[in-house]
């Protein structure tokens, strides 16, 4: 049985008021929704926009009550919001993406096990859950990366080590907690694939986006990739298979790493919009937070064009100093768009806010992004 449309001037809640909230918000609102949003932080960059921001816990009885009584649908802008409030809420109404499919994306153990369940490739790992896991042979694992199992995102909660020993000093350190001993591997380099699903014949792909990061976190999107053809469609290929595998209805990021053979294993999901799909929003016909309002409304996927070559780049509060950082360097370039996310407080590794260069070639955009990414650090 078909899903019936979610027109505009309904109310549509979300679960985060961070800066995925906030773009949401104004993607939807744009398309004549109203929204609600889910937020303990006053201050909640999405908060201050929406129609109604309920500043309550994730797991308030009454605030998710109140989402049921007053919004058609609600999706999330993070996979780590309890999973008791996600099935709460999805028994009594529209809930995109499922309870089930944010869980996969909750726990790197879970995820990485599913995703080569379904026949995708991953990084040799091994499960670390408790401290009789720490006798197993691991020199197949190493050097390699120690991550959380869980709450650990923008290289958070990930440890270098070279040794079985350093593996379980390290994962002492971390609480000893669940983690995922990784094995560390010559990439060549990073790409990611962002789907759209409302359902089995309702799906699409962006442009695949090559990734560079500075610890840890995303530093450059440069879109289209620069990759072999036959890369990029294998990219596709492997996110739409685990979209299918998933049932996933939503937008789903999934990050790649390219190795030195060309092959591809799938790095880590993310069951929402993602940092590396922000360049949708100036370079493509459709943004990815439309795409978000789209299948949470059970409506087919907007189109994905990309209007024009595109580099983006974060905006991490490492460049406030004692003012205000020199917008005019950005705003007096014509092909330049500025995003900020209107956060009160600048952190050295937050994110405060994105640019997009579009040019008419790649190379040329991403040039012109790294030199005004300098231009933003070197200015007093």
């Amino acid at each position: 049985m078909t899903t019936p449309h979610i027109l505009p001037n309904a109310m549509l809640g979300i679960l985060g008021g961070g800066q995925l909230g906030r773009m949401f918000t104004m993607a939807a609102r744009a398309m004549g929704y109203r929204v609600t949003v889910l937020d303990p932080d006053p201050d909640s960059p999405a908060g201050g926009l929406a129609d109604v921001h309920i500043c309550s816990k994730y797991d308030d009885p009454g605030a998710l009550q109140m989402l049921v009584d007053t919004c058609a649908a609600v999706t999330t802008e993070f996979e780590n919001v309890p999973a008791e409030s996600m099935r709460f809420l999805q028994a009594r109404m529209r809930v995109t993406p499922s309870a089930e499919c944010v869980s996969i994306a909750q726990d790197r153990i879970k995820e990485k096990r599913y995703i080569s369940g379904a026949g995708l490739g991953v990084a040799p790992f091994l499960a670390i859950e408790n401290e009789a896991d720490l006798v197993q042979a691991m020199e197949a694992y190493l050097p390699g990366i120690l991550k959380s199992a869980r709450l650990g995102y923008d290289g958070k909660g990930q440890i270098r080590v070279k040794t079985a020993e350093e593996v379980r000093t390290v994962w002492q350190q971390m609480g000893s907690k669940p983690c995922v001993l990784e094995k560390m591997l010559n990439l060549k380099t990073e790409i990611s694939v962002i789907v759209t699903r409302t359902s089995t014949t309702e799906v699409s792909t962006f442009p695949v986006a090559e990734n560079q990061h500075e610890s840890g976190i995303l530093d450059i999107s440069i879109v289209p990739a620069r990759v072999p053809t036959a890369i990029a469609d294998k990219a596709r290929e492997m996110a739409l298979k685990l979209a299918e595998s998933m049932n996933y209805v939503g937008v789903l990021a999934v990050e790649f790493f390219v190795l030195d053979d060309n092959s591809l294993l799938i790095n880590e999901i993310a069951p929402r919009p993602h940092n590396s799909g922000h360049y949708t929003i100036d370079a493509c016909l459709t943004s990815q937070f439309e795409q978000q309002v789209r299948t949470m409304c059970a409506l087919p996927p907007g189109d994905n064009y990309l209007l024009k070559p595109v580099a983006m780049v974060n905006l991490l509060g490492d460049i406030w100093r004692d003012d205000e950082p020199a917008w005019d360097k950005l705003l007096s370039q014509p092909n330049v768009k500025l995003h900020l996310y209107g956060k009160t407080e600048a952190r050295i590794g937050r994110k405060m806010g994105h640019f997009d260069v579009l040019a008419d070639d790649v190379n040329a955009a991403l040039a012109q992004a790294i030199e005004l990414k300098q231009m933003l650090q070197q200015a007093e």
